[in-house]
């Protein structure tokens, strides 16, 4: 059923409460695992003290979230990008041909909007596919 799971990571507590659920879903399916992070570039005027702008910060996230599904004996591939969280997450999907998108109900990263349109809000409305959140 779900052939192909993406996973975009951050270094929220959502995201890490969400691991349990993908470790459960890609066992139960045996399922191609995809972990994706997205380096965001900061506006130019603006100091930036987001983690996730820093490509050494989002490596070091993807080999510690590739070494925790390896433990679980789950074999994953990892994708880091950039541009705009939501966007970048829906065109990897398509892109990787995902069934599902599993991630955190809230995670780090809030829009110029504010916290009326959260990341995961856009996500929802823009997948190609279904998308699982876990609250």
């Amino acid at each position: 059923m779900f052939k192909t799971v993406l996973f975009p990571i951050d270094q929220s507590r959502e995201t890490r409460e969400a691991a349990d659920v993908v470790t459960n879903v890609v066992k139960k399916y045996s399922s191609r695992l995809v972990l994706l992070s997205v380096v965001e570039e900061p506006p130019p005027d603006a100091p930036s003290a987001d983690p996730m702008v820093s490509p050494e910060v989002v490596a070091k996230l993807l080999e510690n979230a590739q070494s925790l599904f390896s433990g679980q004996g789950i074999q994953s591939e990892t994708l880091e990008r950039q541009g705009k969280p939501a966007f970048t997450i829906c065109d990897v999907a398509d892109e990787i041909g995902a069934d599902l998108i599993i991630m955190g109900c809230r995670g780090l990263g809030l829009t110029e909007e504010g916290a009326d349109d959260s990341v995961t809000t856009r996500v929802i409305n823009l997948s190609p596919c279904p998308v699982l959140i876990v609250p």
